[in-house]
C-alpha cells in the first residue's frame, strides 16, 4: 500500500492562503505569493499544458509529489463557493477542461454530486460521508501508488491529527501574510509522529519533508 502525501505552500507565519478567499481570488489577498516559485519550473509547466521552464532542485520536489495514483481534496481546493452545486454553468473547478492530476480525485464535499470525468484521465468523486470513506476510496483507486493530499488546511488538518498522514512537504516561503487559512490551527502541540527527513533550501523557498518514522 503506497504512502499518504501532502503538500502545501506556507508562508513563515503559518498561512496556506491569504484572508478574503473568494471565487475570484481563490488563494485570498497575497495567497498566490506562495506558489510564485513553482509557476516557471518545467516540472509545474508541462502538467499543465504550458511548454518551457527551468529545472532546479524544486523540480524533483515537484515531481516526487506528482507521481501519485490518486488524490484527496476539499470543497474549497476544488472550488465552485459554498452551498449546492451550481448547474447553470455546472463547476469543474480551476483548471479548465484537462486537469493536471490525470488519475481520480475524490473531493469532500457536503452536497452530492455525480461523478465528472474530465479530459487527460481526471475524474473528480464527490464524497460526502467524510475523510475515511474517502481515503478508502482513493487508496483502492490509486491501486498500490501513493495517495495526494491536495489541500486546503482544513484538509490537511484532519488527516494528519487522524494519524494517516506519512509524508508532508511544507514549501516554506518568506512573506508574511499576516491573516488567512493557518495550517497548523486545531492539530495540537505536535506534529503526530512525523519528523523532519529533509530539507532542500533555495532562494525563494526552502522545502521541508517530514515523515513518519516506522
Amino acid at each position: 500500500m503506497g504512502k499518504v502525501k501532502c503538500q502545501l505552500a506556507i508562508s513563515l507565519d503559518g498561512y496556506v492562503a491569504g484572508p478574503r478567499q473568494s471565487l475570484d481570488d481563490p488563494l485570498g489577498v497575497g495567497g498566490m505569493e506562495l506558489h510564485r516559485w513553482v509557476f516557471e519550473l518545467e516540472a509545474w509547466r508541462g502538467p499543465h499544458g504550458l511548454e518551457g521552464g527551468d529545472t532546479n532542485p524544486s523540480s524533483q520536489v515537484i515531481r516526487e509529489a506528482q507521481d501519485v495514483g490518486a488524490t484527496v481534496m476539499g470543497r474549497n481546493m476544488f472550488g465552485g463557493g459554498p452551498g449546492p452545486w451550481r448547474d447553470d454553468p455546472p463547476w469543474t473547478g480551476w483548471w479548465g477542461e484537462d486537469p493536471p492530476y490525470h488519475t481520480p480525485v475524490f473531493v469532500l464535499t457536503h452536497h452530492p454530486r455525480d461523478p465528472l470525468p474530465m479530459q487527460g484521465g481526471t475524474t473528480f468523486h464527490f464524497v460526502t460521508d467524510g475523510i475515511e470513506p474517502a481515503l478508502e476510496q482513493a487508496r483502492r483507486a490509486a491501486k498500490g501508488k501513493d495517495v495526494a493530499l491536495a489541500g486546503g488546511a482544513r484538509i490537511a488538518q484532519q488527516y494528519l491529527a487522524a494519524g494517516h498522514v506519512d509524508q508532508m512537504d511544507l514549501h516554506m516561503v518568506p512573506i508574511l501574510l499576516g491573516r488567512g487559512e493557518r495550517l497548523f490551527s486545531d492539530v495540537g502541540d505536535n506534529m503526530h509522529g512525523m519528523q523532519l527527513v529533509r530539507t532542500v533550501p533555495m532562494r525563494d523557498v526552502i522545502h521541508l519533508r517530514f515523515g513518519r518514522q516506522k
